[in-house]
């Protein structure tokens, strides 16, 4: 086991419209110990979430290389292989819970471990309490709050114990003190779990719970802390 759980490598992307060309990522390197919560700001439009999605396999860089916990995800040819990467070793959380509406908050976040064949609701359940959700199992998604549905949401991205939590913006629909209650959520598993917790955003708060931040500044990345 290597010591980075996130490598870039001369990571840049450009995106084409007809003639036009915006690059977005230039040149960036970085290098991502395990265990550690990292927050990555920038205004909106900076290019956190294209970053996040390239980590994320959900896009591909115009050039450099990607390796995850020492794999190169970026010489990964088809899609089947991220995917079953991806199901593996990754959580993911966004702005928007994304809970199915029509299940329980208990099946909402066993939902991972069905895509894997590996249903288990105790282990759900267990999730949930640690959240201090266990007395909402059995509420729909439209009985709770937005802060009880975003932390739901950070339990369901656990189900399948990846080790590496990705989340973009995922406190931008909640107050102050439920924000904080998730930039704190992610601190503790990083520090009593080992998690690596990757988080873009552009709520400067976030930095106070980070072991490392960087800012994306021009299209490159500068730490700050």
């Amino acid at each position: 086991m290597g010591k980075y759980m996130i490598e870039l490598e001369h990571l840049t992307k450009i995106y084409h419209s007809g003639k036009e060309e915006l690059c977005v990522l230039e040149d960036v390197s970085l290098h991502l110990p395990r265990g550690k919560f990292t927050v990555l700001l920038g205004p909106s439009g900076s290019g956190k979430s294209t970053l996040l999605n390239l980590i994320a396999m959900l896009d591909k860089p115009t050039s450099g290389k990607i390796y995850l916990d020492g794999q190169e995800i970026t010489a990964l040819k088809s899609e089947a292989a991220r995917s079953k990467l991806r199901l593996k070793k990754i959580g993911f959380v966004f702005q928007f819970d994304g809970l199915l509406p029509e299940f329980s908050l208990l099946e909402n976040v066993d939902m991972p471990s069905y895509l894997r064949g590996k249903p288990d609701q105790a282990k759900a359940q267990a999730l949930l309490e640690s959240f201090g959700l266990g007395d909402k199992i059995h509420k729909l998604p439209a009985d709770l709050s937005g802060g009880e549905k975003q932390r739901a949401s950070i339990a369901r991205a656990l189900r399948n114990e990846p080790p590496l939590l990705l989340a973009d913006e995922p406190t931008g629909n909640l107050d102050a003190q439920r924000k904080l209650q998730v930039f704190e959520d992610f601190k503790r598993m990083s520090c009593k779990q080992g998690l690596t917790v990757v988080m873009v955003t552009h709520d400067v708060h976030a930095a106070d719970y980070a072991h490392t931040v960087f800012n994306l500044e021009n299209r490159k990345l500068v730490q700050t802390k």
